[in-house]
């Protein structure tokens, strides 16, 4: 099951994100936008955004890594239950989570370089 320190490492990795608070919890963010939280919540959970066919898609799929709850209804977001998500799916939905709030250029030299 992946920790929250693994989400930091796959994070971190990436061009331009710290390690920061959200809500006040903790939370990843580029250019000082959130793009991971770790839910302190009763469900617990990581927060990641994606846009709101992938969510369908996701919660479509009847994994049970993915969930939402009415606060996240109409928002671009899927929670995503670290007990049930292996690490390699765990890393592309953060760079896709990344990928969504990282500013154009960023964005464009980072594809520039990884393709």
């Amino acid at each position: 099951m992946p920790t929250w320190e693994e989400v930091v490492a796959i994070g971190i990795a990436l061009p331009q994100v710290e390690e920061s608070t959200w809500y006040r919890t903790p939370a990843l963010k580029v250019a000082g936008k959130g793009f991971a939280r770790l839910r302190t919540e009763a469900e617990g959970a990581l927060v990641l955004m994606c846009d709101e066919s992938e969510k369908a898609a996701l919660l479509a799929s009847g994994d049970r890594a993915f969930f939402t709850t009415p606060h996240y209804d109409g928002y671009p977001s899927i929670l995503v239950d670290l007990e049930y998500i292996d690490h390699t799916r765990l890393a592309e939905l953060i760079v896709e989570s990344w990928r969504r709030k990282a500013p154009v250029k960023l964005r464009t030299a980072f594809d520039s370089e990884h393709s």
